[in-house]
């Protein structure tokens, strides 16, 4: 047998060895599907079958393009894989190649999501509207026409029934007009534009469908409708189509991803082969269990089930905590526990539903010295300076950019004032010129003579760097760029929050080196597109420390512990997918993708309180794990007779529910752990936390903290002890400017001063 398919499974064999013909793997989370790929595209080279550049395989991240091309290189000593890219990135080489057909220059810009929300804001003042939710409403239809593949026409005849729909339409319409007027697609239009390119033009049409004799589509069921046409026209000639995803996986329907293009993938070619990978190589068997208990409730699905040989493993652990203190306190002993025994932090995550979950787990994980990074919300490329730096290189690189122009004109400050800049742009349409080209012939503007002076200047600067762009190496350019513009200065406020910015723009000369040094001899162009394609799709970084993250952040990513957080109706699933049986299955899918992310440990915790967005609930048990619970080996009762009574935050009534089906007498909401040991499962530890409530008392912890003792912590400085109570397990202690704080004795990194 081939060394290849030695190492593969009989359910990988066999879909690596079909070569021909459209091919629908169905792959269970941790099947080695990106095995089985790289596998195929061995196999498809060993046998002749096709050169390396006849063969086009897309993802849809570039840190999966990169393993794809690893691996590769691995198996075969193959390493120029031009072709594995993610789809943006295809139809940006599809796009700079046949940019003349497509209708604009080469250099095109790539505008982000901030870009694309500064012009649409720009198109809707420039029609004087001023309602808040219209310019809300244009964003959110904007994107779903490119989605869908509509223009401004199309778009307002399917949707004639939409509020102001008229006046959205408009702002699109003048939103495109922007996007053409300064050379730049924003991310949808790569798609879309690609697309209707390969309609449009038998020529280009016929050339590329020639050229992929073999077509590998990772992630199927991410793709959206345009993306799939995309893939089918390229597909056409040799009909040789190799799709891996999983339907149990589809949770980004929110950005328009069609899961129908998965379930329906025989319909659209009847001959296709289908194939199941069920065999896992990542979790416990105990893990699987609950994966598949939750997925069995999905009726949009193909069905299959997990299996592994590799344990049983450890039971996953339900948890209920009074409120979210408690939740995060329970996190925060585990790990600690975990990490004295010889674990990593970087083993574990908390996922949630929602990023506005992490603030509990940043004070407390603050409080017990557990290092922590939140993902999910503010990237680095979408950072203020960041943006400054690409908008100059965007302006370098495509002198029609506008938006990068305006953006950077008064950064450093150049005293460039906001008339000024309308005297620009007033100019500039009358010309049918850019916003640069407004600096440029500056001796034409009405303006002062000093001001003139000030836009020759940053004129004569932009210029010198679009020189200097023809034969510098892009990471000296780049160097050039933030030295002789100054840019370090906008920055350097003597502030923490500047100093901050300041590493961010050494971390990132640092980064360009690293590219620089894989790509000696790539141009700001090439820079460009890898920059702002990676932006939206930023790899989790490396390091020990805890993640902290939504789960959609941690899509095919996996760690050997995993806590999901907030399994609570209204939070997971979200209250929006309530009435609508189609998002609660996307939910569901959302559930199975966070609980097939653990390798050996798993705990589902939730609060019977919470507070969010301004005011503290009540909460009822997640449907999922009421779903689960037989699983879990937990009778919980969804109803919460109980509420609070004012300020007191008493419970009040005869009894509480606390999700077990269990009855107990009307409480504090901040009684000890030891008051409401019944509602939780056992800890394998001493822990005992406190939320508050108890007396003080004088009594020691462990025998090493007395009150009245100095102490000092490495976040919050020096304080005194002036309470211990759980009987030794618990501290308050006051800090100097930091107030009080409640820490568990037993983990605290507290030094006595």
């Amino acid at each position: 047998m081939d060394e290849l398919l030695e190492k593969l499974n009989e359910e990988q064999i066999k879909p690596v060895c079909q070569t021909e013909g459209a091919v629908l793997v169905l792959a269970g989370a941790g099947s080695g599907k990106t095995r089985v790929l790289t596998s195929r595209i061995a196999y498809i080279l060993r046998q002749g079958k096709a050169n390396l550049s006849q063969i086009l395989a897309i993802t849809f991240t570039n840190k999966a393009a990169g393993e794809m091309k690893e691996r590769l290189l691995n198996m075969l000593g193959e390493n120029d894989a031009k072709w594995f890219c993610t789809i943006h990135s295809m139809c940006v080489k599809i796009l700079r190649q046949f940019s003349g057909r497509a209708g604009f220059a080469s250099n095109f810009s790539i505008y982000s999501e901030t870009e694309r929300a500064n012009v649409i804001k720009k198109a809707y003042q420039e029609l004087d509207f001023d309602d808040e939710k219209l310019l809300k409403g244009a964003k959110y239809h904007i994107a779903n026409a490119k989605m869908q593949g509509f223009d401004p026409d199309e778009y307002a005849r399917k949707f004639k029934g939409e509020r102001d729909i008229k006046d959205i339409v408009q702002i699109y319409e003048r939103y495109n007009a922007h996007l053409r007027a300064n050379n730049a697609l924003d991310f949808d239009d790569l798609l879309l534009e690609t697309l209707r390119l390969l309609r449009r033009d038998k020529e280009t049409l016929d050339y590329l469908s020639d050229k992929f004799k073999y077509i590998l589509v990772d992630e199927f069921q991410d793709t959206n409708y345009v993306q799939y046409n995309i893939i089918k026209l390229l597909a056409s000639k040799h009909g040789n189509l190799f799709a891996v995803g999983d339907d149990d996986q589809s949770i980004y329907g929110w950005r328009g991803a069609e899961l129908d293009n998965i379930l329906n993938f025989d319909i659209d070619f009847p001959q296709a082969k289908i194939f199941k990978l069920e065999r896992n190589y990542r979790s416990t068997d105990s893990i699987l269990k609950l994966a598949n208990c939750i997925i069995k409730n999905n009726v949009s699905r193909r069905g299959k089930t997990l299996w592994t040989e590799k344990g049983e493993g450890d039971k996953p652990v339900y948890y209920q905590a009074e409120e979210e203190k408690g939740e995060a306190l329970y996190a925060a002993r585990i790990i600690s526990n975990g990490v004295a025994s010889g674990k990593k932090y970087s083993g574990y995550a908390v996922l949630m539903r929602i990023n506005a979950l992490t603030r509990s787990y940043e004070q407390e994980f603050a409080k017990y010295g557990i290092p922590y990074k939140v993902f999910g919300g503010f990237k680095f490329f979408e950072r203020k300076e960041i943006k400054d730096i690409l908008a100059y290189l965007r302006l370098v690189s495509n002198p029609f950019d506008s938006e990068a122009a305006e953006r950077i004109i008064n950064v450093p400050k150049r005293g460039i004032g906001g008339k000024t800049i309308e005297a620009m742009y007033a100019y500039a349409q009358s010309s049918g010129l850019s916003l640069y080209d407004s600096a440029v012939d500056c001796e034409y503007l009405p303006v002062s003579r000093g001001t003139k002076d000030k836009l020759k200047d940053f004129s004569e600067l932009i210029k010198g760097f679009i020189y200097s762009a023809q034969d510098m190496p892009v990471n000296e350019l780049i160097k050039q760029v933030i030295d002789l513009s100054n840019l370090r200065s906008a920055y350097d406020d003597g502030t923490d929050e500047g100093d901050g910015k300041l590493a961010n723009i050494d971390e990132y000369i640092a980064s360009v080196d690293d590219y620089c040094k894989l790509n000696p001899r790539a141009t700001l162009d090439e820079y460009l597109n890898q920059v702002s394609l990676a932006s939206d799709t930023d790899a989790l970084e490396s390091g020990d420390f805890v993640t902290l993250a939504t789960i959609h952040a941690v899509k095919g990513l996996e760690f050997n512990e995993v806590f999901i957080c907030g399994l609570e109706d209204g939070i997971m699933p979200s209250s929006r997918s309530e009435q609508d049986g189609r998002s609660t299955e996307e939910e569901r899918r959302l559930m199975y993708v966070a609980i097939t992310r653990a390798r050996n440990n798993l705990y589902l915790t939730r609060s019977k309180s919470r507070y969010l967005y301004g005011h503290r609930e009540l909460t009822t048990p997640s449907r999922f794990i009421r779903e689960l619970a037989p699983e879990l080996g937990v009778s919980v009762n969804e109803r919460t007779p109980y509420y609070y009574a004012g300020e007191g935050r008493k419970y009040v009534g005869a009894y509480h529910d606390n999700g077990y089906g269990e009855r107990s007498g009307g409480k504090s909401i901040y009684s000890s752990l030891d008051d409401v040991q019944s509602d939780i499962p056992a800890i394998k530890s001493s822990f005992k936390p406190s939320f508050g409530g108890l007396q003080p008392s004088a009594k020691k912890a462990d025998g090493k903290y007395n009150v009245g003792m100095r102490v000092m912590h490495p976040k919050f400085g020096v304080g005194m002890i002036i309470a211990i109570k759980n009987n030794g397990a618990v501290l308050n202690v006051a800090f100097d400017g930091q107030g009080i704080k409640e820490l568990s004795a037993s983990i605290a990194p507290l030094k006595i001063v």
